[in-house]
């Protein structure tokens, strides 16, 4: 390694609230006077304010514009709109042959391809930095690092330029980072104020962290559920990088972390031993001696992990690559009190661009090892799954193509190989069609993300998770699907779509549309608010059809052309038009009378209310839960949802909505007033979306009167216990978040859309309670055994056996539904997202 000249325990004075650009770096440095220095373009130094997003892509334009070596491609777009780009570094001469880089490096983890000549290829490094946009230091020490790689005239730079490809990606969550700098700046002293009670020092709600929907994109990598990680995957893919960070912040009272992480108990399963216990330690080597040239504290192989595929850190192990986490103790502003002094905003940049700086010189020095470690890798998966009993999964939902399709469409995104099923096979109590399922063979280079989506994994060697401990990602998308070694596969996938018939052109009576696709409500959606008048029939039948003979099950909509108030005409092309847009089929009658069942004009027929609701935000409400079901409603209907904090709750007129959801959530503070209008309404008709622990909150108010599971013979604590193990003692205790099988009462309007009785959910709560005392209104509840995956005490699970998914309580007129799982989770969860959407669409007849 290359080492500093001397220590520089005296630049970087914890109470400095900026540094020179200089003391960021090496001492002595020279540096390309062509380069402008951050501090020259901002106009200010680095530290001495939170630098927007739009000005740090403006300087790397202009490392673009003034340095042979930088190459600044917009990848994509957030929600807002802002770029998303990556800087380029490279000699000259390899950014003119980029592309030709690029090939060679998909080639080398294509174990099919001949292996290219690695003594010859350059390290891919890819720096990836601000993923949480209140953890801002790392998208300034993306600038610096920037700077220090074009500017710098040291030998180390000069050779990262000539045998380096190094991608910089400076901020992951643009709206979140500019969300928190405008928080930070607009409420910075002069000057700065220490105290952490200063406002600057505490966000109003939501924060920073996430993005415009309110989600964690340090969770995204596997879901895909936004922009920025959709364009970041295709992106990976496209350069399987040796090398990625991902920079983060922590307390401001600890010091800094890198990798290793917490040896086994928080390690991926599918990712080879080499990671952890080869490669992670030679880097680590590079860490330590870059900071303690510097003499700041670290630590390591405690708390955090790499358990979940969903991190910036763990994507990339799981995809032959080394990925590496950092943290730094925050100032959270501009500069706050801690355990070991006042520590500033440009303390915190220093450590990231230190370690920026020691993870290029590590890729460096190991780069040979690196690629053939990359080959290694694939190689290795292709054998392991050659090896798999499982040979192949089989999967696909019958009744519902666009969330089947979807299903194909995400595996693909992470390059998973899918291939058609060319015959009808019951497999695990599942029946699979020629045409609408699909085959996933093991043996393939990306073998490791199959078990990713496939796999159950219900033993662990820790208890305590940083964050969830399942994520079968088949479940997450309520996919039937089972082991199929002797089935064939048919022609590879190329594209996901779903095909439709034509929209009939014959005069209707009627037209029907079966509620079980995934964007049937889209479309119910789409027809009310265009002003037509739909219904539901509560009961299965069949009719004659344009194609015959057609079941259809109950929650099926009808539309009555006799009492439509548009031209009949206009009605037929706005349902065509909608159609074509959500890919439903329609189906057209000429008669009301049914071949079996009920006839389209019975009593158990009856108008679906267009939904008008409103939900809760704000202080003292889960951003995460209520983002969630925002951009479920949004991404996914198209709906408005009207979001009102909760401090402005006596302001509002519930009379003006006929739904409210309350989303996980402290409301103890709502005024006596708010409670007793809360009441009245519900009492009146009103439908309250309860989440999780908002359940506890309406019994203590007595609007609801559920009760908590307890077991007969509960295990009692130790009454003596060591304190240092308090936190894995009580953390045994927590459901984090794993899967379960319910039961569903398919003849119950939350059920509708659903054609088995048994479907998979994610819980996140530990919360637990008792079936309705109405023996109609619990529809959805455990089955006998419901563990799938992640983990639970036994404790836990007894009482899940017992509890309630979903209950429903009468009050008055109205109706409160309960949801102690997680139906909208992470915005992947498209397996249970009916039930919500049900509970929207059809909350009235719930009870």
């Amino acid at each position: 390694m290359q080492k500093s000249l001397l220590l520089l325990f005296t630049c970087f004075l914890l109470g400095s609230t900026a540094f020179a650009q200089s003391d960021y770096f090496f001492p002595g440095e020279k540096f390309d006077s062509t380069i402008p220095s951050p501090e020259e373009f901002l106009g200010y130094p680095i530290g001495d304010w939170h630098t927007r997003y739009d000005l740090i892509v403006k300087y790397f334009e202009k490392l673009d514009q003034l340095s042979p070596n930088a190459q600044i491609t917009t990848i994509g777009y957030t929600h807002e709109r802002k770029p998303k780009v990556i800087l380029t570094i490279a000699s000259p001469s390899n950014l003119s042959n980029l592309e030709a880089i690029r090939v060679k490096q998909v080639q080398l983890a294509d174990p099919s391809q001949p292996k290219p000549d690695v003594s010859q290829m350059p390290s891919i490094i890819h720096l990836g930095y601000g993923v949480h946009g209140n953890e801002p230091s790392s998208a300034e020490a993306a600038m610096l690092s920037a700077y220090w790689l074009l500017a710098s005239q040291s030998e180390l730079a000069q050779n990262l330029r000539a045998s380096s490809v190094v991608h910089i990606d400076p901020t992951v969550n643009p709206d979140g980072r500019d969300r928190h700098s405008l928080w930070a700046n607009s409420n910075k002293g002069f000057p700065p104020v220490a105290d952490p009670l200063d406002r600057e020092h505490n966000e109003a709600w939501p924060g920073g962290r996430t993005n415009h929907y309110w989600f964690d994109l340090n969770r995204d990598w596997l879901p895909l559920a936004h922009p920025e990680s959709q364009v970041k995957i295709e992106w990976y893919h496209q350069w399987y990088p040796n090398v990625t960070t991902d920079f983060h912040e922590m307390g401001t009272n600890s010091t800094y972390f890198f990798e290793p992480t917490k040896p086994y108990g928080s390690e991926n399963p599918v990712i080879p031993r080499k990671n952890y216990d080869d490669i992670n330690v030679r880097f680590a080597k590079y860490f330590a001696e870059y900071l303690d040239e510097i003499g700041s504290l670290y630590w390591s192989k405690e708390v955090f992990d790499n358990s979940y595929p969903g991190y910036g850190s763990t994507y990339p192990d799981i995809n032959g690559g080394l990925g590496l986490v950092f943290e730094q103790a925050s100032s959270r502003g501009h500069l706050q009190s801690s355990q070991r002094g006042d520590i500033s905003f440009a303390f915190t940049i220093r450590n990231h661009v230190r370690s920026s700086l020691a993870t290029m010189e590590a890729a460096l020095d190991n780069r040979v090892f690196m690629h053939d470690y990359l080959r290694e890798f694939f190689e290795s998966a292709v054998s392991e799954g050659s090896k798999d009993p499982a040979k192949n999964y089989l999967f696909g939902d019958e009744f519902d193509q666009s969330r089947t399709q979807l299903f194909v469409k995400f595996l693909m995104d992470h390059q998973i190989k899918v291939y058609e099923n060319t015959s009808d096979v019951n497999l695990g109590g599942y029946s699979f069609k020629k045409g609408k399922s699909y085959l996933v063979p093991t043996a393939q280079p990306q073998y490791r993300m199959v078990r990713t989506m496939f796999e159950e994994v219900k033993e662990f060697a820790d208890s305590v998770f940083y964050d969830a401990s399942a994520w079968t990602m088949a479940h997450a998308y309520g996919m039937p699907f089972a082991k199929a070694p002797s089935v064939k596969t048919g022609d590879r996938v190329q594209i996901s779509a779903v095909e439709i018939s034509d929209f009939p052109t014959e005069k209707a009576y009627a037209y029907l549309i079966d509620w079980s696709d995934y964007y049937a409500p889209k479309l119910l959606f789409e027809l009310q608010k265009a002003g037509i008048h739909v219904e539901q029939v509560n009961r299965p039948f069949s009719s004659e059809t344009q194609i015959g003979a057609k079941d259809f099950p109950a929650g099926t909509l009808m539309i009555p052309m006799g009492f439509q108030s548009l031209d009949a005409q206009k009605v037929v092309e706005i349902i065509q038009k909608h159609a074509k847009e959500s890919n439903q089929q329609v189906f057209a009658v000429k008669t009301g009378i049914n071949l079996k069942g009920i006839d389209l004009g019975s009593n158990l027929v009856g108008a679906i209310t267009k939904p008008k609701a409103i939900m809760v935000v704000g202080p003292g409400v889960s951003s995460y839960e209520a983002g969630e079901i925002w951009y479920l409603l949004d991404s996914q209907l198209g709906m408005p949802i009207t979001k009102v904090n909760s401090d402005q709750m006596a302001r509002v007129n519930l009379f003006d909505y006929n739904t409210l959801i309350l989303p996980s959530g402290n409301y103890s503070d709502f005024s006596d007033r708010v409670v007793a209008h809360l009441k009245d309404w519900a009492n009146r008709g009103g439908t309250i979306i309860s989440m999780k622990n908002t359940s506890l909150w309406l019994n203590r108010i007595e609007l609801t009167k559920e009760s908590a599971v307890t077991l007969e013979a509960e295990t009692k604590d130790p009454s003596k216990l060591p304190f240092e193990d308090r936190s894995a003692f009580e953390g045994a205790k927590e459901v984090g978040g794993s899967i379960y099988m319910a039961e569903l009462d398919l003849t119950h309007p939350i059920a509708y859309g659903y054609q088995r009785e048994t479907l998979p959910v994610y819980r996140n709560t530990s919360i637990f309670i008792k079936p309705s005392s109405d023996k109609y209104l619990t529809p959805i509840r455990y089955t006998e055994n419901p563990h799938l995956g992640g983990y639970i005490s036994k404790s836990n699970l007894d009482k899940l056996k017992q509890s309630a998914s979903v209950v429903i309580s009468r009050t008055g007129q109205g109706r409160v539904i309960h949801f102690f799982d997680s139906p909208n989770f992470r915005g992947t969860w498209f397996g249970t997202n009916k039930l919500f959407l049900n509970a929207l669409f059809f909350g009235d007849k719930m009870d």
